[in-house]
């Protein structure tokens, strides 16, 4: 029976130690292993053995990108504005040794930082940089952050503003302003499409007077070209009657020499002729140079028949 505790107590002691130098590491987590109290090895994730009672896990780390918020931070702008702001980092340890015997907590340690820096930072912008600048902010806050982490095997992959609470008196003051900026940008909207309408109905009625001119004077060539058409057309009229009537003369005349007629018949015609043209109503008579050797003739005529009536 003795030998049997004895040796059921060893198989005990047996399995305990096994189950001891047995670790099993998760995926993306590593443990840091102390031997007597001394850095001894990082086990990596899967089945790892240990000296049990000799060797220990010190620290289990978490290598993906971790995320912790900031506290509210109360910060004074540079134009003596007091505002909270609300941010938030994230992590990634790179370096797991010396993220566990550098700094006692890293994260405790960025926060502390982090909200020293804000207060730096923001303490050199105004109310209105602060409230638009919150990428200015998160890139000054990782430049610091990054320059004390380096030597904590964590690297800073983001820092992010979350909300900024400016005071409840600057917030309706603000919202005012924003009513006004609102209710400005309204009216030079209003003042703009008017102004553009008058333009229209400028160049509209710009448009409308070059077309009016424009039709007025096609107008005036058109009926100055048709009065010129009816002169002309008239000055040809009146110079065929002419060609006409001279070639009626012409014919008259060819005719009655065909018929035997001598000068002196034609001579006393021709001053019948003169005769009828005297008993119109004009007052004046133009006779060519060949009528007033027909009147020469004529005298002649007149005194041969005044002869013969002497002698009957």
């Amino acid at each position: 029976m003795v030998v049997a505790l004895v040796v059921l107590i060893i198989l005990i002691f047996v399995i305990v130690l096994v189950l001891r130098s047995i670790k099993i590491v998760p995926q993306q987590t590593v443990a840091i292993v102390e031997r007597l109290g001394r850095y001894h090895r990082t086990l990596a994730p899967g089945i790892s053995m240990v000296v049990p009672f000799i060797d220990r896990i010190k620290r289990r780390l978490d290598l993906r990108t971790q995320q912790v918020g900031i506290p509210t931070q109360e910060v004074i702008t540079k134009d003596n504005v007091q505002i909270q702001i609300d941010t938030v980092f994230f992590y990634t340890v790179i370096d797991p040794k010396q993220a566990t015997y550098n700094i006692l907590n890293f994260v405790q340690g960025i926060q502390n930082i982090t909200a020293s820096n804000i207060r730096q930072v923001v303490g050199h912008m105004e109310l209105d940089e602060t409230l638009a600048g919150r990428d200015r902010i998160s890139f000054e806050l990782r430049q610091s952050l990054d320059e004390v982490t380096e030597t904590w095997g964590v690297r800073i992959d983001r820092v992010e503003v979350i909300d900024i609470h400016p005071p409840k008196e600057i917030q309706a003051s603000m919202e005012k302003q924003m009513k006004a900026e609102r209710e400005k940008r309204a009216n030079i909207l209003q003042a703009e499409g008017e102004r553009q309408a008058a333009i229209l109905r400028a160049e509209g009625e710009k448009q409308a007077t070059i077309l009016r001119a424009e039709a007025e004077k096609e107008a005036e060539i058109r009926r100055a070209e048709g009065a010129q058409q009816a002169l002309i057309l008239e000055a040809n009229g009146r110079a065929e009657s002419l060609r006409l009537i001279a070639v009626g003369e012409r014919n008259r005349i060819e005719m009655l020499v065909q018929a035997g007629l001598d000068e002196k018949v034609l001579t006393f015609q021709s001053f019948e002729a003169l005769s009828s043209m005297a008993q119109g109503t004009a007052n004046t008579i133009f006779v060519p140079t060949d009528a007033v050797k027909v009147l020469g003739s004529l005298g002649a005529i007149t005194k041969v028949f005044e002869a013969s009536k002497d002698q009957e």
